[in-house]
């Protein structure tokens, strides 16, 4: 319940802060309408967690409830949108100053929120699928965390086209606040993670899910030029890269079509494909 209720409240954060904040900021019309397709992304997994709540009778208030009362669920929120606001206000892009918090908020949202904080508990929900348990919603996500690697992907594009063009803000100043923002990110997650696993559990340790965080920061980072955190060279769960990058090739004959879909064509599905 606390993983599908976050989820469910922090793919909201995402939609809005990339309608609101990035692609309203953006001129590229490719890079609007990629923005655009991951807006419409969001909105499906938001379905699809609804649906998920919904069809295992759970308490959509009380889901709501518990996220909206765990303290390290709201310190991980606060401190994503802390900026969000001014910027979806409007501000002067010609600025340098103002290029920056445009810059980080990108950052918040595609290395910090989808990059690596979301991370942790796709690895939680997908080691349970990865025992055969839950494989319905084991599959929902696995086709969840394929889409977010395409918007951490295009995310990472669209600040670095902003950095070649405006290489005044890219200062020694600035990369160190992006650094120091990453590790409260990662702290914070750190929180959450031993919330949503107070102890270990089969197949699941908190000392791997700690470390797993610290990889993705790390990766995040570096794919940016910018120096790793930690010392965690290794992905605890291996496993996972099998889930984003290979394709799963099956015979259309023997298995039951499984692609993507819209949320409206969720409308039939029964709930017995979700245990």
């Amino acid at each position: 319940e606390m993983g599908v209720g976050y989820f469910s409240a922090a793919e909201g954060i995402v939609g809005d802060s990339v309608l609101h904040v990035i692609e309203e900021n953006l001129t590229a019309a490719e890079l609007k309408h990629a923005s655009l397709r991951q807006i419409a992304e969001e909105s499906i997994h938001m379905d699809s967690l609804l649906h998920i709540i919904g069809s295992l009778n759970i308490d959509i208030d009380e889901v709501t409830a518990k996220f909206s009362d765990i303290p390290s669920v709201q310190r991980k929120n606060a401190f994503i949108t802390r900026h969000m606001p001014e910027l979806k206000m409007g501000i002067d892009l010609t600025q340098t100053v103002n290029k920056q918090k445009f810059a980080k908020a990108i950052f918040a949202i595609s290395q910090v929120m989808e990059g690596t904080q979301f991370y942790a508990l796709f690895a939680m929900i997908l080691s349970l699928h990865r025992q055969n348990k839950m494989t319905g919603i084991g599959q929902m996500f696995q086709y969840t965390l394929r889409d977010e690697s395409n918007h951490i992907a295009l995310g990472r594009y669209i600040l670095t086209q902003l950095i070649q063009e405006n290489p005044e803000i890219w200062t020694e100043e600035f990369q160190q606040e992006l650094i120091e923002f990453m590790r409260e990110g990662v702290q914070l997650e750190k929180e959450f993670v031993l919330d949503c696993l107070p102890e270990d559990a089969v197949g699941m340790t908190q000392k791997d899910f700690l470390e797993y965080v610290e990889y993705n920061a790390d990766r995040r980072l570096t794919s940016l030029g910018l120096p790793a955190l930690s010392q965690v060279k290794t992905n605890p769960f291996p496993w996972l890269d099998e889930v984003i990058f290979l394709r799963k090739e099956k015979n259309f004959f023997e298995t039951r079509v499984t692609e993507y879909q819209t949320s409206g064509s969720m409308q039939n599905s029964s709930e017995d494909d979700l245990i």
